[in-house]
């Protein structure tokens, strides 16, 4: 016999929360670096690097996340290699955010003044100097609305690891929904979680761009 929702049913949902914030703080961090990486390949001197470093990005990006989900956890199965879902979801996002952040980041350097370059070069400082020394605290001025922006998206495209049995809120409704069948109560107060976690970021995001007055530079 099926009951209503309860306090249970939504005290469990409360709980898949947390689950959501840990896979969006792995995949962003581990991402992060990631990115950082592929945007300084995107910039590299080096033609080999900067052509591989597209190479990936295209791939990645022209790939579906629900796809780099299934690979990862299901491709490495194949191989003896047994991994919980919470890691095959990060490792997934991991790769997906590297992309699209390593992008985002590449374009922001490369939105840099040229005269920036030529002044750090007559001062004798080397390229890693001009950087991390005048180009990345410039970029990162400009690339922290869209990066936050993406950190909202991030949060919601971890739905997507419910279909590998990773119990983060989208799962966790789903859950609720099958033992009670309330799919209009369920999946609206999921939706409302998910509206309670990003908005806030959206609206830093916005407020950043307006602060920084990024459109108009």
């Amino acid at each position: 016999m099926m009951h209503g929702f309860s306090m249970a049913h939504l005290w469990y949902l409360v709980q898949s929360i947390g689950w959501t914030l840990v896979l969006s703080a792995l995949a962003f961090v581990l991402g992060s670096i990631g990115g950082f990486g592929v945007m300084l390949a995107r910039i590299s001197p080096r033609r080999w690097l900067r052509t591989a470093a597209l190479a990936y990005i295209e791939v990645i990006q022209g790939i579906p996340l629900l796809i780099l989900l299934f690979i990862v956890y299901f491709g490495l199965s194949v191989y003896g290699y047994e991994v919980p879902s919470l890691v095959a979801a990060g490792l997934a996002l991991m790769v997906y955010t590297s992309a699209y952040l390593g992008d985002i980041w590449r374009g922001c350097v490369q939105a840099m003044p040229k005269p920036q370059w030529e002044a750090s070069e007559c001062l004798a400082m080397t390229r890693w100097q001009t950087l991390r020394l005048v180009i990345i605290p410039q970029a990162v001025r400009l690339a922290l609305p869209s990066t936050v922006g993406f950190l909202v998206q991030l949060i919601k495209m971890t739905s997507l690891a419910s279909v590998i049995g990773f119990i983060e809120l989208t799962r966790a409704g789903q859950i609720i929904n099958n033992s009670i069948f309330e799919p209009f109560l369920v999946f609206g107060l999921v939706a409302v979680f998910y509206f309670v976690l990003c908005y806030p970021l959206s609206r830093w995001s916005q407020s950043m761009e307006n602060k920084l007055n990024v459109g108009n530079r």
